[in-house]
């Protein structure tokens, strides 16, 4: 039940997120970190690939665009934004990519039907995660991969004021993973560390949905707090957050 609760209130949030267009585009656009995604990516003629947590499409349209011969499958939870993707897809004449809804727990799809996953910025979200990353191995064929980009904790953050922070904003926020977490979960589901590199994203929160910030701050040590570089410029509040990048293969 209360996985249910979390994916109905991720739902919830990303429905009017999207709707928000330009600040959403804001927190998490970037045209450098998606070039290094795709120079990083192992993609091959013929893939058939699956971006989890799609989103706006911000992975799958440009892999689309680039890669003719691969086709490519974006997954996520909310419904009005998979149908302005299939829109997006229809009006630039985009054939090889589809866009499909789902429950937020068990994958559509047959065992052994993607030769790569994809997820970027929407991992941390995920309630049940271990059940997800065995979903993607079930969905992966032997030798398959799957890439994960997300936010990570910062070295020195053991009281996990990030986490605290996101979770400020009731969009579904669950946790950030180290990438020694991510390395634990993915080998339970039969996945191998493969490759990694690291990135940072400085994401800005509108201070009127960042309920209970104050207390926050008085909360955790100080030296913590500004290891995020924590900024407030007007009603919006900037931390920098470091990213994992981390490529992993099905055994």
């Amino acid at each position: 039940m209360e996985i249910e609760k979390s994916i109905i209130a991720t739902k919830q949030a990303f429905e009017k997120s999207f709707s928000s267009g330009d600040f959403y585009n804001k927190q998490t656009q970037d045209k450098q970190h998606l070039k290094a995604i795709l120079d990083f990516l192992p993609i091959k003629s013929g893939m058939k690939i699956l971006d989890l947590g799609t989103g706006s499409g911000y992975l799958s349209f440009p892999i689309a665009e680039n890669f003719s011969d691969i086709f490519i499958t974006g997954l996520d939870i909310v419904d009005k934004t998979l149908e302005a993707n299939r829109m997006k897809a229809e009006k630039e004449g985009i054939r090889n990519i589809e866009f499909t809804a789902y429950d937020g727990v068990s994958f559509p799809f047959e065992d052994n039907e993607f030769d790569m996953v994809i997820s970027r910025y929407a991992l941390h979200h995920f309630p049940a995660i271990q059940k997800s990353i065995s979903e993607v191995s079930r969905v992966l064929k032997s030798g398959g991969f799957l890439f994960i980009s997300d936010p990570a904790p910062n070295a020195d953050d053991a009281s996990r004021f990030v986490d605290e922070y996101m979770q400020l904003k009731k969009d579904g926020h669950i946790k950030f993973y180290t990438k020694d977490e991510w390395k634990q979960i993915c080998t339970e589901a039969g996945l191998k560390f493969v490759k990694s590199f690291d990135s940072s994203i400085r994401f800005p929160k509108k201070k009127d949905s960042a309920y209970r910030f104050d207390e926050l701050l008085k909360k955790h040590d100080k030296n913590i707090i500004e290891s995020y570089k924590l900024e407030i410029l007007g009603n919006e509040i900037y931390i920098t957050e470091q990213v994992n990048n981390v490529l992993f293969c099905k055994q």
